[in-house]
């Protein structure tokens, strides 16, 4: 099973970095499987830590995937990794081993703390669509146009029927970002 988590990292300088990222849990590990070339994938292999952040706020997964990276975030007790003040609950990794792959490494992954803050109320259609998309928007180089316009077309009924302002803001977001992928895909055909 994957989950959808938010993987907060810290680059070179100590900056903190936000990225969508599904997750699993296989035994005594999470295991993290970033796509290369990945900011996250470098983080995680130097700093050799992460924190895997649980949360309903949509707006985190459309975000990072449409330039909005700056999300408030907040010290853990056991990594110089930090979480998102938003989390419901996070994870705090070590890197125990990587399973190296030239497309998609697995990164094996030691749970050392795990801590809630909230509870999670479920999520509803609308959220769900959310995360769907930011899975397409995530792929807009590697899906056909007419899969994305039809999932899209889909994954709208959702979000008609049942978002609140969180879940319209990010889906705007999304569709924008498709909208610009488009744009600068008939350009550069052009």
């Amino acid at each position: 099973m994957i989950s959808e988590t938010i993987v907060t990292t810290r680059d070179e300088s100590g900056r903190d970095h936000i990225a969508p990222m599904g997750i699993r849990h296989e035994g005594e590990f999470i295991v993290l499987s970033p796509f290369r070339p990945s900011a996250t994938l470098e983080h995680v292999l130097r700093e050799k830590c992460a924190v895997v952040n649980y949360t309903d706020d949509v707006r985190i997964f459309a975000g990072c995937l449409t330039g909005r990276y700056d999300w408030p975030t907040l010290p853990v007790e056991h990594l110089s990794c930090r979480r998102l003040a938003a989390a419901l609950a996070h994870s705090e990794v070590r890197l125990d081993r990587v399973q190296d792959d030239p497309k998609r490494p697995r990164l094996y992954c030691r749970e050392i703390a795990h801590v809630t803050h909230g509870a999670f109320g479920g999520f509803n259609r609308a959220q769900s669509a959310v995360i769907e998309a930011a899975i397409l928007v995530s792929r807009l180089n590697m899906l056909p146009q007419e899969k994305i316009d039809t999932e899209m077309a889909y994954l709208a009924i959702g979000v008609e029927k049942t978002a609140g302002p969180r879940e319209l803001e990010a889906w705007g977001w999304l569709k924008a970002r498709i909208e610009e992928f488009r744009g600068t895909d008939k350009e550069s055909a052009a």
